[in-house]
């Protein structure tokens, strides 16, 4: 059985309404993790899913969790975690399994597979800067980390990797896991001929010749603090470490002068480095 989890917050009706009926058409049972102030308004009767709503948001890692828990509950092989602004052709659940199939009848251990996420915006393949390929076998390229939505996870090795880390809340959760799995020996792949529709950030913006993703305002609290929450930790790519904490001043200028709602947006970057200095974790406003 595959299963899928879908995680909502103030999502576009007509997107999140398409994104149910391609994914109903693909997958034996679909939980639903609703994070906005008010039920969403989906056409889709509720009663035939896992449907749970929380309108204090309790944050990305605890809401894949819960959904993460309903597809286990339900005696799915595979769970697939899907974000509202996804989207994705009629045979995609079917080709991520199989090839899920195929890695354990090789012996492989995979437990993690994703798509390659072409990018709303520009309409391009998305290719890390930085990333390192791992290995290649046939249709996989197995890599560090993948982004949490289009991702297949093998259910059975949730026991041993564990679920995601809630503390986080929402930045850094997906690549947080995959370290986790690598630690166990476990592997996370890029299916190399699937391909996945996403919205990466809110826009897009440029500045010395360099395009980058914008944000809400409060994302940047999560952002700032998690990297030095996640700096810390001993299984985190160095890599990544300096990358992140390379281009930290970077950001804070780009979205201090070159953004809208800037002194917003330097509030919530400056709350962020002092709960990371300090290792305050969970939802914004647990500690503000």
């Amino acid at each position: 059985m595959i299963g899928a989890t879908i995680i909502l917050y103030k999502p576009d009706l007509v997107m999140v309404n398409a994104l149910l009926k391609a994914t109903v058409e693909q997958v034996d049972t679909v939980s639903i993790i609703d994070n906005s102030p008010t039920p969403a308004d989906i056409t889709f009767d509720k009663k035939a899913f896992h449907y749970h709503h929380f309108p204090n948001n309790i944050g990305v890692a605890a809401a894949h969790n819960v959904g993460l828990k309903d597809l286990k509950s339900a005696g799915c092989v595979y769970g697939l975690l899907l974000d509202q602004d996804s989207r994705f052709d009629d045979d995609f659940a079917f080709r991520l399994s199989s090839l899920m199939v195929a890695s354990s009848v090789n012996n492989r251990p995979l437990v993690a597979i994703g798509p390659r996420i072409i990018c709303s915006f520009s309409e391009k393949t998305i290719k890390p800067r930085v990333q390192r390929e791992v290995a290649v076998y046939d249709e996989l390229v197995c890599v560090t980390q993948i982004i949490s939505s289009g991702m297949m996870i093998d259910l059975s090795k949730l026991d041993k990797i564990g679920f995601k880390d809630e503390s986080l809340y929402i930045d850094g959760v997906d690549h947080e896991w995959c370290w986790r799995a690598k630690q166990h020996n476990l592997l996370v792949a890029v299916a190399d001929k699937v391909e996945m529709v996403h919205r990466l950030g809110d826009s897009r913006s440029k500045f010395a010749g360099i395009t980058y993703k914008v944000g809400s305002p409060v994302r940047l609290y999560y952002q700032f603090r998690n990297i030095f929450i996640l700096a810390r930790r001993g299984y985190v790519p160095w890599y990544w470490k300096f990358r992140n904490l390379g281009v930290l001043p970077i950001r804070f200028f780009a979205n201090a002068l070159l953004q809208k709602n800037r002194a917003q947006r330097v509030k919530f970057m400056i709350c962020g480095l002092w709960d990371g200095i300090w290792k305050r974790q969970g939802a914004f406003s647990d500690n503000w």
